[in-house]
């Protein structure tokens, strides 16, 4: 499971902190712990970026693989301390989803990838997602979205229309970076829940590897 962060110029200094916090409390829920640590046979392995122009992405947490607790507190405590590297540019989602794209291909095998991308705008720079699909480096990756809603544009239509993709993949709304860490909270569940689904489907099959 990778997580992708908006750190672009319409995401002020209160609104990231808000957005840092708010995922680093959502990993210590005790449902998403639960759900991360629901099969012990088969651990999550987790990475997490931050993105906002074109050449502009920067990793926050290298793949982690998660089997206890405390390796999810380590995690939370990282992506709560962290700092933003930029906060000065646009919005190049399709940039964001190409990076995820190499993270994965330098990550380890997986049974089920997520890519799971949060913002509060539309893309306005570099090229659109749909070129980065049509690259083909995420093929086989379900991408779900995160939409932070409150200006002027629906980003939750956006990302709805070009943003996700795959198999039951979907948006969940955030009403503002006060709504950020109970958004994703939902989110995270929901993708654990899905993976749990996928990997005993996969079990059927033969060889399959040991992360997701």
């Amino acid at each position: 499971m990778l997580l992708a962060i908006d750190v672009s110029a319409s995401v002020d200094v209160e609104e990231d902190l808000l957005q840092r916090g708010g995922l680093a409390a959502a990993l210590l829920a005790p449902e998403v712990v639960e759900a991360f640590l629901a099969d012990p046979s088969d651990p999550v392995v987790l990475g997490a970026y931050e993105w906002s122009g074109r050449f502009a992405q920067d990793v926050i947490l290298w793949w982690k693989r998660i089997e206890t607790a405390e390796d999810l507190a380590e995690v939370a405590g990282a992506i709560g301390l962290s700092k933003r590297g930029r906060d000065d540019l646009p919005t190049a989602i399709g940039d964001a989803l190409g990076y995820g794209a190499s993270l994965f291909h330098k990550g380890p095998d997986c049974m089920a990838r997520t890519l799971d991308v949060a913002g509060d705008g539309v893309g306005n720079d570099g090229f659109p997602p749909w070129a980065a699909y049509r690259a083909g480096r995420l093929d086989g990756v379900v991408v779900n979205g995160l939409a932070i809603q409150g200006g002027e544009q629906d980003v939750a239509a956006y990302y709805r229309e070009e943003v996700i993709r795959g198999p039951g993949s979907f948006v969940i709304e955030a009403q503002g970076f006060g709504d950020y860490e109970r958004a994703m909270r939902e989110k995270l569940f929901r993708e654990l829940s899905g993976m749990a689904v996928s990997t005993l489907r996969l079990f059927a099959l033969p060889g399959g590897p040991a992360y997701r």
